[in-house]
């Protein structure tokens, strides 16, 4: 029997054999490879559990030997592993020779009394033992749901050293992956709605509460169906926050597939729920305004991930976008292009998925007053282009939706919008859910990651259509990415209408969208 134990680095990790060797010699217990302070203090912890769960450590001297040795090993879920090892090789030595013979991953911090405690990055050990070949883990029962969520493992949940130890000499206490793995299948915290899954309907999340602001809704349903980045512009107090943050209840739910990979990340950054191993709701992240550029794109001794890959298959919202370091916004160029950053420490590299859809908060000028006809601005303009230098113009070309937020027309007409403008949660999920499904019929991606070769193909245009972007890229000076990202804007409008070719009106709403920023500045008609 081999016992393999994890030690994360950036995405990947690696797996450590643990191998124990007793000997003669004055009593001692001795770690070799590469073992930080925590992993050094396991001896004594492990040592207590050993005895007070009632076994016999031991009387010789101990090597405990973790490889590959060139690896440095970090934290305390190597408690159990080595406490494991350390009594399968003393139950060798005595001729008791009743454990599995099978590899085992395990992981576990151990207390004093031979309890076990959680610890972050189960779900990414038990992923990569898979894909080594390991199909036996044992993790603490706090952490054994997440671990069942990766296919073909079994896994056994021990609350306690001893029966961990029972665990490794009857395989029958392993219990596989989790049964309700199909797509068509309903976690509790979702619904359907005509054949798409969305988030539960929750208090703070209904569209209907927001009066006046028509079209920055719109913009959040084209956002929703196609996966496009968007950029609210408005004075303070006008709401542009308050329904971006409404954007997850019509959010659709992930994929198996995504939401296999969001679950590693957070399981890496120690952000899994036991109500929730499998993170199937699209992550929404807010970071604050002072944060660093390593905790937007992640860093660290371990390469942890930041804000961007924990925002990974979801939305990651920066309100008040100006006042976020000019370094930090431009660190968001890559990322938003290749849909992965790579994160270099201690002369290795780790690879994260970074695929999100950036959502920002602008005010028009460092007071939030400009182009406001009530009231009056107190920026110069020296300053209000120093503020949307910020902004550089590849940034804003990577951003798909552009909506100016008016704070008066929504006062002037909340009281007389239409019914039609007046849209609920569930009339948007409605929409959006046929979209979506007209979408799939035709490729299996969001409109908003084709590629140069898939919008050739897939956004097929009307010749009046060509004649509206012809001209919108003459008055505006379109550049080709931002041309692209309007065909695309223009191709999830058409989905929503169901229509097979992208037609004038169509791309009309999308120029609309992609006009506002084209020179650094708010433009008001």
């Amino acid at each position: 029997m081999k016992i393999f134990s994890f030690s994360p680095f950036g995405y990947e990790g690696a797996l450590v054999n643990v191998e124990v060797d007793l000997r003669r010699g004055i009593p001692a217990i001795d770690i070799v490879g590469l073992a930080d302070g925590a992993v050094k203090e396991s001896r004594e912890r492990m040592q207590a559990a050993i005895r007070n769960c009632g076994f016999e450590f031991p009387p010789e001297r101990v090597l405990i030997s973790l490889s590959p040795a060139d690896l440095k090993k970090e934290g305390a879920g190597f408690d159990l592993p080595i406490a494991l090892a350390v009594l399968a090789a003393n139950a060798e030595k005595n001729g008791e020779l009743d454990f599995i013979k099978e590899p085992v991953l395990v992981m576990g911090e151990l207390e004093l009394s031979g309890n076990l405690r959680p610890i972050k990055g189960v779900n990414a050990a038990v992923s990569t033992a898979a894909a080594c070949g390991i199909g036996i883990c044992i993790v603490p029962e706090q952490n054994a749901d997440e671990a069942r969520e990766v296919k073909g493992v079994k896994v056994y949940g021990a609350d306690s050293l001893e029966n961990a130890v029972r665990a490794l000499k009857d395989i029958s206490f392993y219990k596989s992956g989790n049964d309700n793995s199909a797509e068509d299948f309903i976690p509790e915290d979702c619904c359907l709605v005509d054949g798409v899954l969305f988030p539960k309907e929750t208090e703070g999340f209904e569209y209907g509460d927001i009066k006046g602001q028509y079209k920055l809704i719109r913009a959040l349903e084209i956002a929703a169906c196609g996966g496009h980045n968007l950029l609210a512009l408005g004075a303070p107090g006008c709401g542009k926050t308050m329904a971006l943050q409404k954007f997850p209840a019509i959010n659709p739910v992930l994929t198996l597939e995504e939401a296999q990979t969001v679950t590693r990340i957070w399981s890496l950054a120690g952000l899994i729920k036991p109500s929730q191993p499998l993170v199937r709701i699209p992550p929404f992240r807010i970071p604050h305004q002072t944060a660093s550029i390593e905790g937007i794109c992640g860093g660290g001794v371990n390469c942890r991930p930041g804000e961007i890959s924990l925002a990974h298959n979801g939305v990651l919202f920066l309100d008040e976008a100006a006042e976020f370091k000019s370094s930090v916004l431009q660190m968001l160029r890559v990322p938003l292009e290749t849909g992965n950053i790579t994160l270099c420490r201690a002369g290795r590299t780790s690879i994260y998925p970074a695929k999100f859809q950036l959502f920002m908060a602008v005010n028009p000028c460092p007071c939030g007053n400009f182009g406001s006809k009530t009231k009056i601005c107190l920026c110069s303009a020296k300053s209000v282009d120093q503020y949307w230098k910020k902004f550089s113009a590849p940034l804003l070309d990577r951003i798909d939706l552009r909506v100016y937020v008016d704070n008066e027309e929504k006062n002037i007409n909340s009281d007389s919008q239409s019914r039609e403008e007046l849209k609920t949660t569930a009339e948007i999920r409605q929409k959006i859910a046929a979209g979506i499904k007209f979408m799939k019929h035709r490729q299996n991606m969001k409109n908003a990651h084709l590629s140069p070769e898939g919008i050739a193909q897939f956004c097929i245009q009307e010749d009046a259509s060509k004649g509206v972007l012809n001209a919108a890229i003459n008055r505006y000076g379109f550049s080709p990415r931002l041309t692209a990202s309007c065909i695309k804007v223009a191709r999830t409008i058409a989905d929503l209408d169901q229509s097979e070719k992208i037609r004038p009106l169509h791309m009309r709403e999308s120029v609309e969208y992609h006009k506002l920023c084209c020179n650094m500045v708010p433009e008001l008609d």
